[in-house]
């Protein structure tokens, strides 16, 4: 994902009109302070090994099983990183998936990776008041994420896109631009939004909060960032918030699967040709693989991670619903 400047900025900067750092001098120095920070972290910065990794597995009660495929594409280094975790809280079944998709290094993604699940079971309202749970699991995680950066002389950030199946509510939760999109009834449906800068009410949030919007290759924070939420980014942290928006959908005899995905796959293939695509093939695993492959042939210039959660039987009864 090219969001901080990677060349494309540092190209562009000198070129703004004369005037537009002096109107902005307050803030010059956390934006070049980022820019120095970026272009000092190492490519060479990756979790081992280059290939395409796949996998999945079936849930204990058998209500759902989950497929993943990930890719460095074209990129010569990775910074996406998933979670698929199948664990017991309270004597329900519950899953756990995730996409991480990293900017300036791969520290961040890995961080949230390794952390924000287990944070997030461990919450006293996982099961009672699960969005609430979310939401502090994200900020704890983002908190602890920037304790750890104290000793580092450069920036890394990370998207989430994460999906909570607990009983017949699926939860998912979003910063950033990975992207998750349900089948329901045969029809593809967003249930996350991307969160990018230009947004008006993300433009307003990062404006009153003293920050500034600019073109620089495309619409980016301090014209460095080019998404408005995510984990880390310690020196933009005061515009790029780790809020997440978060949705519930009930799981029912319509609900035919999620797809969760960076946007190494979202910036080739859309919303409705994803769907279209793996509705036939039952592995998710299989289905996962297909849109990786598909993406990078159709040009994706990025790391491409997806995952696919395949709901396999109605929940019986209707335990809580807990949708909005």
């Amino acid at each position: 994902m090219n969001k901080g400047p990677f060349g494309t900025a540092v190209c562009l900067l000198p070129l703004l009109p004369s005037g537009q750092f002096e109107e902005i001098k307050d803030q010059q120095e956390k934006v070049m302070g980022y820019l120095d920070s970026v272009l000092s972290q190492s490519t060479s910065q990756v979790h081992a090994g280059d290939a395409p990794v796949t996998g999945g597995g079936l849930s204990q009660n058998a209500k759902f099983s989950y497929g993943y495929a990930s890719s460095p594409g074209k990129r010569s280094s990775m910074e996406d990183f998933y979670e698929t975790r199948i664990d017991g809280v309270d004597g329900e079944v519950v899953g756990l998936f995730g996409v991480f998709d990293g900017h300036g290094g791969a520290r961040a993604a890995e961080y949230v990776k390794q952390n924000l699940f287990s944070n997030l079971i461990r919450h006293p309202k996982f099961i009672s008041d699960t969005k609430s749970a979310i939401s502090d699991a994200y900020s704890h995680t983002d908190t602890e994420f920037l304790k750890s950066e104290n000793n580092q002389h450069r920036d890394a950030g990370s998207t989430a896109s994460t999906a909570i199946l607990v009983g017949n509510r699926l939860v998912v939760a979003n910063v950033g631009d990975s992207r998750a999109v349900i089948c329901r009834g045969g029809n593809a449906f967003a249930v996350s939004r991307d969160h990018k800068p230009d947004q008006t009410d993300e433009r307003q949030r990062i404006e009153d909060a003293g920050g500034f919007v600019m073109w620089a290759g495309t619409w980016r924070v301090g014209g460095v960032l080019a998404v408005s939420r995510a984990f880390g980014d310690r020196l933009l942290k005061q515009y790029v918030v780790a809020d997440p928006e978060i949705k519930e959908e009930k799981v029912d005899d319509t609900l035919e699967f999620l797809i969760l995905a960076s946007d190494g796959l979202w910036d080739v293939v859309t919303n409705e040709e994803a769907v279209s695509m793996i509705k036939p093939i039952g592995d998710p695993e299989e289905a996962a693989k297909k849109l990786m492959q598909e993406a990078y042939e159709r040009g994706s210039a990025d790391n491409i991670t997806i995952v696919v959660v395949r709901f396999l039987s109605n929940q019986e009864g209707s335990s809580t619903d807990g949708s909005d």
